[in-house]
């Protein structure tokens, strides 16, 4: 048989490190069906049983307050998973019991995966998890996912309970669970009755508009709550929250106990790392770090190697092997199209997934989540909240995802205002264009210049902020609240799974989107209008498309039709730039002076994103006019930017 088990935990509780860990690499990340969370599922390995393993969005609560939070309660109450795994933080364990209680609601087969067992006894805490488990009437298993610690047994447990409903605990006082079991009854609904009666009790008649459940019983209902609530002197929203917190208080203080108050590591750690003076400067200090290290002197060396491998002996040996054995024609799409494009652009590649390793490395050590707080601070001049500084992260990967992080975002303003700037945050489909640039004409410098284009797209992103909260999206700025988790050391399979899920994504679009691409180009490079073939590049129809916009880019300083037509092939992919500038043959020393590349590469980072990133933030946006305003704000910043680098920097004589 098959069976689908469903993890569900609060964020930072560990629950990415469990899935990794049960599914290894038999996974696949797309997005729930007509939105775009990402969703992630699993094929459980080493196991007799057909397992699919189901990611759910890291929640607080079954509440109706963001996108992440309705999907998982839908999944489970509409898909009913055989069974569900709530991963809850041991160390931090009264704020994720709320979770478990609301899940135990539902009655779904469950058990509770106790995870960072060794963070808690690192703190001298004890905990009865026996004790726990017989007031909780849930199965309990202990585990470390990190180390592996339990996991195997944790499976087991949960394949045992499945066709075994969870029977929740008794959390109300009688005047409550009486109204439950009223509630119960009268609603006649067969699918978490339970889940169903608490929550009419605290969202009330419009948290079932459309269901099957009439007006005029609705409104009974809600006349038998609001008579049987009134002697109680409380908010209806906060009547269930209040006794699910009171029993937690009183389960946490019969199984636990407690060392005192001592500093932890990590508290010892974020005294320094999130200090008012030193927080900037470390952040930035560490940033410097990465990118040295991607591209210093280790990663010039991996990266210099691969490219030998790739184009000098691989490449090469074939054009060798079979350079006069087909048609010219085919040769030189394939060499000369194909492959010197796809080679130029998987020539970073080293350099790439270093980048990757070393973000993967911070963010799965906790240290990620401190640079959304440390930036709140700043942020918050700026129109804009700490929160939306994970977005904004997340473009340093990709801008498809993290225009799509952007609907964690409260309100309107915050949502719209991030969404416009995050494209200014330099992705790693533009990372083959600066090793390509700063290493031509940068070789001493490479990692600095990379880097400052990492500082230009974050600086121009803040004063977009000032310039767009006066004028364009004004609104109140949502406050951030968010939790630090414990400093962990990171796993080398997560590293590994992480950095690889990365590279195979820039891998794919190499030999699908831009392989299509570059037989465009190499199409458009050998004809002209006429469909005639030219010997002479600069006559075919990809160069007088350049040639005719390329007078826009002059005063930046590059106003070759190499370059504008590169920029063109950007928008469908950014890698594409630098495999249009090798298919088009340009001689990158008489296009560009040192400046000029300078400003091109700005040019290119502030641009409008590609294509799939515009087709989300045309979702995202759900409206044509502020799609059109970032468009437009994002290419006027780019030439603006571009030109100032040219023209200011031939005034000082660079």
């Amino acid at each position: 048989m098959r069976y689908r088990i469903a993890l569900v935990g609060n964020p930072n509780c560990g629950k990415t490190t469990l899935f990794n860990e049960l599914t290894g690499s038999n996974q696949y990340v797309g997005n729930w069906p007509g939105v775009t969370v990402e969703q992630k599922t699993g094929h459980l390995k080493h196991h007799e049983n057909d397992v699919d393993v189901v990611d759910l969005p890291g929640i607080y609560s079954l509440s109706i307050y963001s996108l992440e939070e309705v999907i998982t309660r839908d999944y489970i109450e509409k898909e009913q998973p055989d069974v569900i795994i709530n991963i809850v933080d041991a160390s931090n364990i009264e704020r994720n019991l709320f979770l478990t209680l609301q899940l135990a609601e539902m009655g779904c087969p469950m058990v509770i995966a106790l995870n960072m067992m060794d963070v808690l006894e690192s703190h001298g805490d004890r905990l009865d998890v026996k004790k726990l488990e017989r007031l909780l009437s849930i199965p309990i298993m202990p585990i470390v996912a990190r180390k592996s610690e339990g996991t195997h047994e944790l499976i087991h447990l949960a394949l045992d309970q499945i066709g075994k409903p969870c029977a929740p605990p008794d959390i109300y006082s009688p005047r409550v669970q009486s109204l439950i079991d009223e509630l119960e009854q009268k609603m006649h609904v067969t699918v978490c009755p339970r889940m169903h009666a608490v929550r009419f009790i605290e969202e009330g008649i419009g948290a079932y508009a459309g269901h099957d459940i009439s007006e005029v019983r609705l409104a009974a209902l809600n006349e038998l709550v609001e008579k049987r609530i009134a002697p109680i002197k409380m908010d209806r929203d906060m009547i269930i929250s209040d006794e699910k917190y009171k029993f937690i208080t009183s389960l946490v203080s019969q199984c636990m106990q407690k060392s005192g108050h001592k500093l932890t590591t990590s508290d010892k750690i974020d005294t320094v790392v999130t200090n008012r003076v030193l927080a900037i400067p470390i952040f930035l200090g560490m940033m410097f770090l990465v990118f040295f290290i991607a591209f210093g002197p280790v990663g010039n060396w991996i990266s210099d190697g691969f490219s030998w491998l790739i184009n000098d002996w691989a490449i090469g040996g074939l054009s060798g092997l079979l350079h006069g054995h087909i048609p010219d024609w085919m040769y030189s799409l394939v060499f000369d199209g194909i492959l010197a494009g796809v080679g130029s652009v998987l020539s970073f590649l080293p350099q790439i997934a270093i980048l990757f390793l070393m973000l993967s490395f911070l963010e799965d050590s906790g240290y990620m989540a401190r640079a959304a707080f440390i930036m709140d601070r700043p942020l918050k001049r700026f129109g804009l909240s700490g929160r939306s500084f994970i977005p904004m992260l997340m473009g340093f990967g990709c801008t498809v995802p993290a225009l799509m992080a952007a609907r964690t975002l409260e309100n309107e303003h915050d949502r719209r205002l991030t969404m416009i700037i995050t494209p200014f945050m330099s992705c790693s489909a533009r990372l083959p264009l600066y090793s390509l640039l700063a290493g031509t004409f940068f070789p001493e410098s490479q990692m600095i210049v990379i880097f400052s284009m990492y500082l230009l797209g974050i600086v121009v992103a803040i004063l977009s902020g000032i310039i767009l909260k006066r004028f364009v999206a004004r609104g109140k700025t949502s406050n951030f609240i968010m939790e630090l988790p414990e400093y962990r050391k990171p796993t080398v399979k997560n590293l590994g799974l992480h950095t690889w899920e990365k590279i195979r994504g820039f891998v794919v679009k190499a030999g699908t989107v831009l392989v299509l691409a570059f037989i465009v180009i190499w199409f458009l490079q050998q004809f002209d209008f006429t469909f005639h073939y030219v010997s002479d590049g600069s006559e075919s129809m990809f160069a007088q498309i350049g040639k005719w916009i390329a007078p826009i880019f002059t005063p930046l300083g590059f106003g070759d039709w190499h370059a504008s037509s590169a920029l063109l092939s950007g928008i469908v992919a950014k890698e594409a730039v630098v495999g249009t500038l090798e298919i088009t043959g340009a001689n990158l020393a008489s296009i560009f002076t040192p400046l000029s590349a300078v400003a091109f590469m700005a040019f290119v980072l502030l641009y409008i994103p590609c294509v799939a990133a515009l087709a989300t933030l045309r979702r995202e946006m759900n409206s044509l006019k502020w799609t059109g305003i970032a468009v437009g704000y994002q290419l006027l910043t780019a030439w603006i930017v571009g030109f100032l680098i040219f023209q200011v920097g031939s005034l000082l004589g660079f």
